[in-house]
């Protein structure tokens, strides 16, 4: 089995808050992503396939296509705007936290990935900061 990563970048706010909680408890559990005038970050998405090689191209997957279906399916719908406010796909009152997100990315890129020949959607980890990052590897017992 070979694994092709694809990586792409964006730019986006949230906010971590509980409405029924004190600020003070917000704070306390949720530091500085529960301020109240949001904050952002610069997120680093990588999207792994995994698969045979092609016996005629030699790809796995055409890079190029994984980064259209990325691009597509999540960056250009999220990129400079408010997981909280402003991505229709992100339920309301659900904490945009990377583990949250990675769930509905996976949900969003999965079939398009595999309908694409023999590759197969093996993982996504998204980079928050350069020291924090959550990788998801499916929806192993939710379906």
């Amino acid at each position: 089995m070979l694994y092709l990563t694809r990586r792409e970048t964006f730019n986006a706010a949230h906010k971590l808050h509980i409405a029924e909680w004190s600020d003070e408890k917000n704070l306390a559990v949720f530091g500085k992503c529960s301020n109240r005038n949001w904050h952002g970050h610069n997120y680093e998405l990588f999207v792994t396939v995994a698969g045979q090689p092609d016996s005629v191209t030699g790809f796995v997957m055409d890079a190029k296509q994984l980064s259209n279906i990325m691009k597509k399916e999540i960056v250009d719908q999220v990129d400079h705007q408010n997981f909280n406010i402003d991505v229709e796909w992100v339920p309301k009152g659900m904490q945009p936290t990377t583990e949250n997100l990675l769930i509905l990315f996976w949900d969003r890129i999965e079939q398009h990935i595999n309908s694409i020949g023999e590759a197969k959607l093996y993982s996504i980890r998204l980079r928050e900061t350069e020291n924090i990052y959550a990788e998801y590897f499916g929806p192993t017992g939710r379906k």
